[in-house]
């Protein structure tokens, strides 16, 4: 049976308060927050059937879904693990030992980078830079930043986030407004 995709009643309150922000006829504007919503409803990722749904409550053609949720690295276009671990790949965080800490990572879970783990907890993805070269080299998981990252602080964190055992999304929690 194929999986029913509809906002629950709360989400679909907050989308349509977000698209009430814009003009008459301006709803695609609405577009990049709702795929957030609906990234952190459908279990972390935006499946074909998601992103149709997000056309129909937005009243735009579905192929203006995808061209939004494919250009975007923040848009997951496939299952994710539970933890989706942002590691920044670029200059500052680089030169401060991101590498070594993607590898640390990768050794420690059993993945490599665009892999999930088999008990769907963590998946580990490389990234462009998250605004944090001040602080590198950093991760970003769900809403959270991890920065000034040593292999022991990532080992903590890896151990807290699988205990904690709870799905982490950009929207840390969908019943705080967006105003």
């Amino acid at each position: 049976m194929e999986k029913k995709y509809q906002f629950s009643a709360e989400t679909l309150a907050l989308v349509h308060k977000i698209m009430a922000r814009y003009p008459e006829g301006k709803q695609k504007s609405a577009l990049l927050p709702v795929l957030h919503l609906a990234q952190a409803e459908f279990d972390g990722w935006l499946s074909s059937q998601a992103m149709d749904h997000v056309a129909e409550v937005l009243n735009i053609t579905p192929i203006e879904v995808y061209e939004v949720a494919s250009f975007y690295s923040m848009y997951n276009l496939k299952p994710v693990g539970k933890c989706l671990l942002e590691v920044c790949r670029t200059s500052s965080c680089w030169l401060m030992g991101s590498e070594d800490i993607v590898n640390h990572i990768e050794k420690k879970l059993g993945i490599k980078d665009g892999e999930t783990t088999k008990d769907g907890q963590f998946t580990l993805k490389t990234v462009e830079c998250l605004g944090s070269c001040g602080t590198a080299p950093m991760l970003q998981c769900g809403s959270d930043f991890y920065e000034n990252l040593t292999l022991e602080k990532v080992d903590n964190l890896l151990d807290n986030l699988r205990k904690d055992g709870e799905r982490r999304t950009y929207i840390k929690d969908q019943k705080v407004s967006m105003d």
